[in-house]
């Protein structure tokens, strides 16, 4: 018996129960030390049968159509990409008690023209092509700019439909991956969505934010006090800002053939007045990514990724670096809620970064082959 027919996947009202389970097996051909990958947002074990994440989603959208204008999400997440994706102490004062809530929002269609779309609560970045569920994905492995941008935002955001070919975005939100603030400062975005050919979505976006922390955990309470968290004030605070540049967009060539190409350019300073007159030194990120996918049977696709980003300061990976990646992906479908993707991905950059099985000794690139098996069912039709 199929799994829909086993697991409820329609609930009254029009919602949906969806359910997900995604797990890996990856060999890096450099054997590295504790079997740990750099720079890998979601396969980050060599030599290991894995569980990348396993998810339940239950999701009640609007229906103007049927006079409701309101709407609900919820997805709860576990496994090794909560931990990579569900912030970090260092970014969250308090992550364990958000880490496997991924999203939840409530939506309301306001009756403005062609309507006005808001949502409160936490929410998936649209930052970059790549999201978080690999069914959705074209490549099994996430690029650098998935690992390296936003995961996710807490806050108010609106989509405003102008007409059927555009679509305005701004957003209000605590900050990047930040489920509970770290500052007063109040990040935003602002962005379009544009459909100019029904086989091309174009997404363009600008964030402005700032993300230095102005309070540290302290050790004695006196100080303001959060339940269960001390705080001490850090004076002065850094105060430089944060701007994403970010543009994607795909076109479906053929019925079979699919080509993406995203752009990000990213700049950080911590400080916006060193001393009179001058800030510090930035730190950036730029560079792209671009994809193909064929589908050669209904079942059967392949895949190709290639990327390129330029480290300069260390904002990504912690040092000065060009770093490039291909990866290539067979795609298998069995069926409607399961697939397997085998993949061969190989990561260079231009200094010795990523580990051996020696002690001490740093490789230029850092070869892997994988096969990623995913299976998911649930009333919710589309991409999650």
């Amino acid at each position: 018996m199929p799994l829909a027919g086993v697991l409820p996947t329609q609930l009254p009202g029009g919602a949906t129960l969806n359910y997900a389970f995604d797990g890996y097996y990856e060999y890096d051909f450099d054997h590295p030390i504790g079997r740990v990958e750099y720079l890998r947002a979601y396969d980050v074990l060599s030599n290991a049968f894995s569980i990348n994440q396993a998810g339940v989603i239950f999701a009640l959208d609007p229906d103007v159509a049927n006079g409701r204008r309101y709407g609900v999400r919820l997805d709860l997440q576990f496994g090794q990409a909560t931990e990579t994706l569900q912030g970090n102490p260092s970014n969250e004062t308090r992550p364990e008690i958000y880490r496997n809530i991924f999203q939840v929002y409530g939506t309301y269609v306001v009756p403005l023209g062609k309507g006005l779309t808001v949502d409160f609560g936490k929410w998936a970045s649209s930052l970059g092509i790549e999201g978080n569920y690999s069914k959705d994905q074209v490549n099994y492995s996430r690029s650098f700019y998935f690992d390296f941008l936003p995961f996710y935002h807490a806050g108010v955001r609106a989509s405003y439909k102008v007409n059927d070919k555009l679509a305005l975005n701004y957003w209000v939100v605590n900050g990047t991956d930040q489920s509970e603030p770290t500052n007063s400062y109040k990040d935003e975005l602002f962005g379009f969505t544009a459909q100019p050919a029904k086989s091309v979505l174009w997404n363009v976006n600008y964030y402005l934010g700032q993300d230095h922390p102005d309070v540290a955990a302290a050790t004695n309470c006196t100080g303001p006090v959060q339940p269960g968290l001390c705080l001490q004030a850090i004076n002065p605070a850094p105060n430089g800002k944060e701007h994403i540049f970010d543009s994607y967009v795909t076109w479906n060539a053929t019925a079979k053939l699919a080509l993406s190409v995203e752009g990000d350019y990213v700049i950080e300073r911590e400080w916006a007045q060193a001393g009179p007159g001058e800030s510090s030194a930035p730190s950036h990120v730029d560079g792209g990514a671009a994809y193909a996918r064929y589908q050669l049977t209904p079942k059967m696709a392949l895949a190709g990724r290639t990327e390129y980003l330029s480290d300069r300061g260390g904002l990504f990976s912690g040092t000065t670096q060009a770093l490039k990646e291909f990866t290539g992906t067979y795609e298998y479908k069995f069926g409607e809620g399961f697939l397997t993707r085998v993949e061969y991905r190989r990561d260079w950059s231009n200094v010795p970064f990523f580990l051996t099985n020696r002690v001490g000794v740093l490789s230029p690139n850092q070869p892997t082959a994988s096969v990623g098996l995913v299976w998911w069912v649930g009333g919710k039709q589309g991409a999650w």
